[in-house]
């Protein structure tokens, strides 16, 4: 079963922890050479935080890729007027999952909820966001259900806006609630150091 595949890369790579900042800091090293980091509220034990970084076919070490949480800042360019930035009211697509579901946030969409049309595409393993004036169009998979190959199910999808805030929630699958429940039971008992170790991996 894909599902338990999954959770056997998980328990198989090399995990390192830091209790640091009210968060529990988890760095994975793959047998394949990737690396995961995650952040986990110790209040809550939720996930507010995920990245991946890859090496190229180099060897060399990429950038860390955001998969859960906010993007990553770039350099600070507000000093320099050569730099070309982003529009700061272009719409920005994050993740930041609850307990109960997966869940995406797009910001500085300024339209009414009846503009947009949400729905699961399962032929393409995708949610697609459509706006009837065209202002806005998004497709992106879930890629926790890609990685244990289960199926997309339009039931579980709602949306809802706020505040120029489109919040898409999927309901996560009994599968994924049962791995990240066992999952949590084994990151809590690695005993990471105190706060400020340099010697940890997570950033």
């Amino acid at each position: 079963m894909a599902v338990q595949s999954w959770s056997d890369v998980l328990k198989s790579s090399k995990k390192t922890a830091l209790l640091n900042d009210g968060k529990r800091k988890i760095h994975y090293l793959f047998t394949d050479g990737k690396e995961m980091a995650e952040e986990y509220d110790l209040e809550t034990d939720e996930l507010v935080g995920r990245r991946w970084r890859h090496k190229n076919a180099l060897g060399a070490v990429g950038p860390w890729q955001v998969e859960v949480g906010e993007p990553i800042a770039g350099p600070d360019a507000s000093t320099s007027s050569e730099v070309i930035k982003e529009n700061c009211s272009n719409p920005i697509f994050m993740r930041k999952d609850t307990k109960a579901s997966f869940q995406w946030r797009i910001r500085n969409l300024p339209f009414s909820k009846d503009v947009f049309n949400v729905s699961v595409e399962p032929s393409e393993r995708c949610i697609v966001i459509k706006t009837t004036n065209k202002k806005y169009y998004k497709k992106f998979s879930i890629v926790d259900l890609d990685r244990c190959q289960l199926p997309l199910d339009c039931s579980a999808l709602s949306f809802t806006h706020a505040n120029n805030t489109l919040i898409v929630s999927y309901k996560k699958p009994k599968e994924i609630l049962i791995l990240e429940q066992e999952l949590l039971k084994e990151l809590k008992k690695i005993k990471g150091p105190c706060e400020g170790d340099v010697d940890c991996k997570t950033q």
